[in-house]
């Protein structure tokens, strides 16, 4: 469990919910998307503000998604300088949201990109956290953490076709 096998097939795993997160927004159905073709370029702007007021949680879901994406690339890449870390985490935030705008499947947004790799850097610093306190077993640790959260998400889509049939 504590080998970079483990944690390849989990981030795989990851990339495949994430996607289906982010280009799918949690649908079965593609005739259920959303069909706009929209590109936000102010940061905070109009797509997080709703009645006035900065609509937070979706800020923090976008950091919150963006966090294991952060703990993986720092396992598989811990021998490369951080900024080289970093690179993989933006441009994946910047592929989907590029995939939104060319298929007209969600807005593509400055913030999302912001938030995402944000969040995806902060999972490089938990990832560096996490083996200063554990030391020996850390990537253990992660891999156990995520198949587990791993083995609940595939319980819950179980649940949620089974509940739509």
């Amino acid at each position: 469990m504590g080998s970079k096998k483990w944690t390849t097939g989990l981030w795989i795993f990851y990339l495949i919910a994430l996607t289906w997160i982010i280009l799918f927004k949690l649908q079965f159905s593609i005739t259920d998307l959303p069909h706009l073709r929209n590109i936000n370029l102010i940061p905070f702007g109009e797509s997080v503000i709703a009645n006035g007021r900065i609509y937070i949680n979706e800020i923090i879901w976008n950091l919150l998604v963006f966090i294991p994406y952060g703990l993986f690339i720092h396992i598989l890449w811990e021998d490369r300088p951080l900024l080289k870390q970093f690179i993989p985490i933006i441009c994946t935030s910047l592929l989907f949201e590029i995939v939104q705008f060319i298929f007209a499947i969600g807005a593509s947004d400055i913030t999302d990109l912001i938030t995402n790799s944000l969040g995806g850097i902060i999972g490089v610093f938990v990832a560096i956290g996490i083996s200063k306190v554990v030391k020996k077993n850390w990537v253990k640790l992660i891999n156990i953490i995520s198949l587990t959260g791993g083995i609940l998400l595939t319980l819950f889509l179980a649940i949620l076709l089974l509940a739509n049939l």
